[in-house]
């Protein structure tokens, strides 16, 4: 694989969003592979990590903070790591190229109407941050997220934005003015278009809101899809868990080479995205609960149900061992765990090796480039 030749960027030292920027994208792909080989020698077959054709401006989301340097002039970008200190970036290499462009008009928009930013010490003022959300169709999301619900002159503010980026399709004022790190708040202001854009993966169609969670590598997504569809080698009669399912992606992904696919999820605004996403894409053999995942499962197994094949795509921390004991007492045939966290995988293979799984197959795949996060997929079996 013959990847482009990247500058470093010129904000790395300070931003410290990009932990392995300075080394080639080969040493990136080694660094992550050795990680895991170290982590899981022993637990099963490790396969080479796969990487991106080009790894730059492969996110669709973005968010920067708004704040002011010490002239009293109006900046954007990231926080050093551990402080509330901004490094102005205009120009990320990993986020997508046009939302670049975005943000930076926002920011002289922001100047040109005289919109106050929030001070996170007295808690006033208006602009706390901007995220920007794109689509396959080039379609713009812009979420203005304010620690009031006043703007000043947001209707000129609102008609620039449109003139000077007429591919921004949606505008959402986003109130959050919560003593919180979070960057959302919970209550959304559609100022412009439907509030939301529609994006595609693996074929199907997907409602993407402010605080929808989607993938934000579409490109390595569908790759690690596909990667786990592979590895579980379907053959049409199957009944699939995906337990932490969010708003559906997964299952309805899987939904295709199965018989019958049941999500669960404790969030119910997720639950309700995937009830919506399953409809939209019109599909039938597919049943969302709203639940803790790991309850249900036991209450399955109490039923003595037959579940064919788990999917779990845990948070970074790993299944709970509440989880894991229900999914041995349901005892699936085969697993596909996919992880974002090495650490917890590793922690929840050899739980679930003890207990009577053989790992067949660990895959890693680079859904972050310059960043020091590795996903992995495994394909785990039941012993007989």
């Amino acid at each position: 694989m013959n990847y482009k030749k990247m500058e470093k960027c010129i904000f790395a030292k300070l931003c410290g969003g990009c932990t392995l920027q300075g080394f080639s994208y080969e040493k990136q792909l080694r660094i992550k592979q050795e990680k895991i080989e170290k982590l899981m020698g022993g637990l099963g077959p490790i396969k080479p990590i796969i990487g991106m054709e080009d790894p730059t401006h492969y996110r669709n989301k973005v968010q920067v903070s708004f704040g002011y340097d010490d002239n009293h002039h109006v900046i954007c970008g990231n926080y050093v790591p551990s402080t509330h200190l901004i490094v102005p970036v205009d120009d990320c290499m990993i986020t997508d190229e046009r939302a670049n462009e975005i943000i930076n008009s926002l920011r002289k928009l922001v100047i040109k109407h005289h919109i106050s930013i929030f001070n996170e010490r007295s808690y006033k003022g208006c602009l706390r941050h901007v995220l920007i959300r794109s689509s396959k169709a080039n379609e713009y999301m812009v979420v203005l997220v304010t620690g009031s619900s006043y703007i000043n002159n947001r209707e000129l503010l609102i008609k620039d934005i449109i003139k000077y980026n007429p591919d921004v399709v949606t505008i959402v004022q986003n109130i959050n003015n919560a003593h919180t790190s979070m960057v959302l708040g919970q209550k959304n202001l559609v100022l412009y278009g439907k509030g939301r854009i529609t994006d595609e993966l693996c074929g199907l169609s997907f409602d993407v809101s402010p605080n929808s969670f989607f993938q934000v590598n579409k490109r390595q997504t569908e790759i690690l899809y596909k990667t786990a569809i592979d590895l579980a080698s379907f053959n049409g009669d199957e009944t699939v868990i995906d337990a932490y399912c969010g708003t559906g992606t997964i299952g309805m992904i899987f939904s295709k080479s199965v018989k019958k696919v049941i999500g669960v999820e404790i969030n119910r605004f997720a639950i309700k995205d995937a009830i919506n996403n399953a409809k939209r894409n019109k599909i039938g053999n597919i049943s969302f609960v709203c639940d803790d995942a790991g309850k249900y499962m036991t209450a399955l197994a109490n039923k003595k149900a037959e579940i064919d094949v788990l999917i779990m795509d845990p948070p970074r921390s790993g299944a709970d061992i509440p989880f894991l004991k229900s999914t041995l007492r349901l005892k699936p045939k085969k697993i596909v765990y996919i992880s974002c966290g090495p650490e917890s995988l590793r922690n929840n293979l050899l739980y679930l090796k003890k207990y009577g799984y053989q790992v067949k197959v660990i895959q890693p795949v680079d859904m972050f480039p310059f960043t020091d996060h590795v996903e992995t997929v495994c394909l785990l079996s039941r012993k007989n």
